[in-house]
């Protein structure tokens, strides 16, 4: 076997982790998958001097991780409307702020490989939205030790292997880091598995809601405290009150959209198509919910076309 082949065969099963990994540092999938290139391009430059003093998982993640740390030198922290700002007492529109990068959806085919059930919903729980929101409020060294050790569970010795710091600052790091999280990630619920039925039939009510253009449908869905974010702008809406007026406004009449279940974040989403012409729908974004057991709480809305592709899905939709 060559040096490049054996090199493929040992590093290339945690090629989706990793790509999970950076994803939760830098809420970015695009910057995600750049420093994932990066990682391998550098691991197989320093393959022939590795010495096997730690497992090859371990020596890709201290990688990894660090050109992550310095990708975030470069630039502030990603956020979400709901994040910059209290929300919106009218419909206007909110702006798209000079100088402000949002949080991305990440699809979750490119992360998840196990067929593991426990192991599924643990890389779910990590990757939901409000905690990769939240984990952007915390310096990046806080957050990198957040996650090698709450999420992926190594060692306090490896993680210090892998900053080149000491044991005794891991812990301390990891200590600030879970105060300054629990700050800034209120709990609202338990949030249930997409695949749960009662996700399911939530996924269904936002679905027809748009598609038939009924809002009796949305109402049922939203929880009372619900809230709708536009990201990309400024603009998130609080109460299903708002909401409710905002989605009448939004929803058009029955078959002016058409939306397609898919999953992101660990979480049940659509990519949405409105209709602009008699012949075709036209990719409109993505949008993902936070279900619980007594309604949606969240709906983030990513009006972005190109995200339906992403996402795996057609970069347009015939009309019926």
């Amino acid at each position: 076997m060559t040096g490049e082949a054996e090199f493929a065969r040992r590093t290339e099963p945690f090629r989706k982790e990793l790509l999970a990994h950076c994803y939760r540092m830098l809420a970015a999938v695009d910057e995600a998958e750049d420093v994932v290139q990066e990682t391998y391009l550098r691991a197989w430059r320093s393959y022939s001097t590795f010495e096997g003093r730690s497992s090859i998982r371990v020596w890709l993640y201290r990688i990894a991780t660090n050109a992550c740390l310095t990708a975030l030198e470069q630039r502030g922290r990603r956020a979400l409307p709901s994040g910059l700002g209290a929300p919106a007492t009218d419909l206007t529109p909110g702006s798209a702020p000079a100088g402000v990068a949002f949080v991305e959806p990440l699809a979750d085919s490119l992360v998840s490989s196990s067929t593991d059930p426990a192991t599924i919903v643990t890389t779910r729980e990590s990757l939901r939205l409000a905690l990769i929101a939240a984990l952007q409020y915390l310096p990046a060294k806080q957050r990198a030790v957040l996650i090698l050790r709450e999420v992926l569970a190594f060692p306090a010795a490896e993680v210090a292997t892998m900053l080149d710091t000491s044991v005794a600052a891991v812990k301390s790091t990891l200590q600030r880091a879970r105060a300054r999280l629990e700050e800034t990630a209120p709990s609202r619920g338990e949030i249930l598995e997409p695949t749960d039925p009662e996700a399911q039939a939530l996924l269904a009510e936002y679905i027809t809601g748009f598609e038939n253009a009924d809002t009796a449908a949305l109402e049922r869905a939203l929880r009372a405290d619900a809230a709708i974010e536009m990201v990309g702008t400024t603009a998130w809406f609080n109460g299903r009150v708002m909401c409710l007026r905002l989605l009448a406004g939004a929803v058009g009449s029955p078959g002016d959209w058409r939306m397609i279940p898919i999953t992101a974040n660990g979480q049940p989403a659509v990519g949405a198509y409105f209709r602009t012409s008699s012949d075709s729908y036209e990719p409109y974004g993505v949008a993902v919910l936070t279900p619980t057991p007594t309604g949606l709480t969240h709906i983030h809305v990513f009006s972005i076309p190109s995200l339906v592709t992403r996402f795996g899905l057609p970069a347009s939709l015939p009309v019926d």
